[in-house]
Parts: structure tokens; C-alpha cells; sequence
């Protein structure tokens, strides 16, 4: 393997590792145990793509629909979403965030980026200045 490709593969396994050591980290800072990664997923996805059909929903998720209407009976029950007619398809519903679901959205990526704000601030000027050229970069990774 060429020392180009070496470094390549290190970088990958090295940037991965990286994520997802700060997605899990970001994650434990959860306000409420109760709540499980899949119904905050699926939270968020409403909250970032609004109203969305349940089969919509799971395809956004990766999900099969029966483990989406499993997570959407769940949140209903904690009343963070709330299921409304379909208004042109009589056999489908739609989701969507309730007041208490924009709520609890809203207070997790706060305190996410409160934590995260605290591990910047010991940070460099310079490492702040690199960690926002990444972030880009990542984000076009992403694909966003």
C-alpha cells in the first residue's frame, strides 16, 4: 500500500472514530433518560423536516414502519407528537412535533451545544479556527 493510501485509510479510521466518539459524547448529554435514541432521532427529524407521513418518517430513519409506529406510539404517549388525518389519503396519517415535542427538541440541542460550547472555550483560537474548517468540510461529506 502506498504511503498516500496509508494515510488516507488512517485518516478515514481516525475521522470516524473521532464522530463518533463526539456523537456519543454529545448524546449523554441528555436531559431525560426516559426517552430512547430512536425517539429523539425521530424527534429531531420531525423537528428539522416538519410533518411527515409514519412511513415517510421511517424512511428518513432507516427504519422498517412497524418499529416507527412502535417509536411514534411512544412519543404519543408522551405526548411529544401528535397524529393528525392525511388530507388527501384517507389511509394515512401524519405526524408532527406537539408544543411539549418543539420544546424538548429545542432543550436538548441546547444543552448539547452549551457542553460542547464549554469543550471549545478551552480550546486555541487557532483549534477553533481549524474545528470550523472542518465542520464544513464534514458537512459536505455529509452530503448536506
Amino acid at each position: 500500500m502506498s504511503d498516500i493510501a496509508e494515510r488516507e485509510r488512517t485518516l478515514a479510521s481516525r475521522l470516524r472514530l473521532a464522530v463518533v466518539r463526539l456523537n456519543r459524547r454529545l448524546r449523554a448529554q441528555s436531559t431525560d433518560s426516559k426517552i430512547t435514541l430512536s425517539q429523539l432521532s425521530a424527534l429531531s427529524c420531525l423537528h428539522k423536516a416538519g410533518a411527515l407521513t409514519p412511513g415517510e418518517l421511517a424512511a428518513r430513519e432507516g427504519v422498517q414502519p412497524p418499529s416507527m409506529t412502535r417509536v411514534i406510539s411512544a412519543l404519543e404517549d408522551a405526548g411529544l407528537v401528535a397524529r393528525r388525518a392525511h388530507p388527501t389519503d384517507g389511509r394515512q396519517a401524519i405526524v408532527e412535533l406537539t408544543e411539549a415535542g418543539r420544546a424538548r427538541i429545542d432543550e436538548e440541542v441546547s444543552i448539547r451545544e452549551r457542553w460542547l460550547d464549554q469543550q471549545l472555550a478551552d480550546l486555541t483560537e487557532e483549534d477553533r479556527r481549524v474545528l470550523f474548517q472542518a465542520a464544513e468540510i464534514i458537512d459536505r461529506l455529509a452530503g448536506r
